[in-house]
């Protein structure tokens, strides 16, 4: 990721009085310093450091989005780096400051475009382009949702080092429905080289289960795409919820999932193992009225986005939106949502070292909240940016 030097005002920052998120789920009274764009020791701040006064605002970890598509009428599959560009300025504004944006089902030779516009994408503002969500083409027809049917393949291990190889080692994971021809000899020779996860599917628990064994360690968007949990049939989120070390997404935006279930899955699988998603489409962050999503017409109300025949196409909400939204309305500890929101998905895309927290050493990557949750400051590598 390309880390910026130094902050807008080009001094060290001392940021006091804040309730400083701890990524084991807490918030406590503390000061953080900013210096040369990570977050450094408070007791080696200088004395002519400029000095922010929090006022008691929550100070969490800059979000990451491993699982969207577009926003600002831009998506990712466009395949240019000023989409990309946009797309980056778009998410940090809402506090969102490392991505990992989707493609979706296309032909090869589409998607290998997208790939090396992602790999020569060079950007000295907006969030950091942390890896690339491989969603299309190993997916299940039946289960295959907004994704295009006319451009399904099975799984190809060949195809997907080539298309790592176009994206310069971008492709932090691949999605992919167990069922499909040839599916688990594609788990067994890429399960060290990438996070495979269980996608778009009609996989049974028993399925799953294997697959989860032989090396799938994610699920994309829980509940959507899948097979319902019932009691004699209890299918791939059972299984999920079984297997030791799987975590799984799930789209808090108030459409995809009930505030129940949502509440079931922190029960079934705890605050260490949900990433929040948005899985956002061109329309976000833009008024309701027609848009577009894997090349088919996909329209706008409100929050629901649907293609033509009602199925339920991405969503039109930004990440930041999504963690409000399961504190308010879905009664989510506010530490466990920035959990979900900004340390899982770092730890699964494996830039932990970089994102996720407030340590001494990171990223200098923060949100100011309010007790509205409203953002009051965010600064990304140390560049104050509201």
């Amino acid at each position: 990721m390309h880390v910026n030097d130094k902050n807008a005002s080009g001094r060290p920052v001392l940021i006091k009085n804040g309730l400083v998120f701890h990524m084991e789920g807490s918030f406590e009274p503390g000061v953080l310093f900013l210096r040369d764009g990570v977050f450094a020791p408070p007791a080696e701040a200088p004395a002519d450091a400029e000095i922010v006064d929090a006022g008691g605002l929550y100070l969490i970890p800059g979000l990451t989005d491993l699982h969207f598509h577009g926003c600002m009428g831009h998506d990712f599959c466009e395949g240019s780096e000023e989409a990309i560009r946009i797309l980056a300025e778009y998410e940090e504004s809402v506090g969102v400051t490392a991505i990992c944006p989707a493609t979706m089902t296309f032909p090869e030779e589409k998607l290998t475009g997208v790939m090396r516009a992602a790999a020569g994408y060079r950007s000295e503002g907006g969030a950091a382009l942390a890896g690339i969500n491989m969603e299309g083409p190993f997916l299940s027809r039946e289960k295959c949702g907004a994704q295009n049917p006319a451009y399904l393949a099975p799984p190809d291990a060949a195809m997907f080092r080539r298309l790592q190889e176009a994206a310069g080692g971008l492709i932090r994971l691949v999605d992919l429905a167990p069922e499909t021809e040839g599916a688990f000899p594609f788990i067994e020779a890429l399960r060290d080289e990438t996070v495979l996860s269980l996608a778009h599917t009609a996989a049974d628990y028993d399925l799953a289960s294997r697959a989860f064994a032989a090396g799938i360690r994610h699920v994309t968007h829980l509940y959507n795409a899948m097979n319902p949990m019932s009691s004699r049939a209890p299918g791939p989120i059972a299984a999920a919820a079984d297997a030791d070390g799987v975590e799984v997404e799930m789209i808090c935006d108030g459409i995809h999932i009930h505030p129940a279930m949502v509440r079931t899955a922190f029960r079934m699988f705890g605050d260490d193992r949900i990433i929040f998603i948005s899985d956002s489409m061109e329309a976000t962050g833009l008024p309701d009225g027609d848009y577009e999503l894997g090349g088919q017409p996909v329209h706008k109300q409100g929050s629901l986005c649907t293609l033509a025949d009602g199925t339920i196409a991405g969503s039109a909400t930004n990440l930041m939106d999504c963690m409000r939204k399961a504190v308010r309305d879905m009664d989510i500890p506010l530490a466990s949502a920035v959990k979900c929101a900004a340390v899982n998905p770092a730890r699964s895309l494996g830039i932990t070292d970089r994102r996720g927290s407030l340590e001494t050493g990171r990223d200098a990557c923060l949100v100011a909240l309010d007790k509205d949750l409203e953002i009051s400051m965010i600064y990304n590598r140390g560049r104050r940016i509201r």
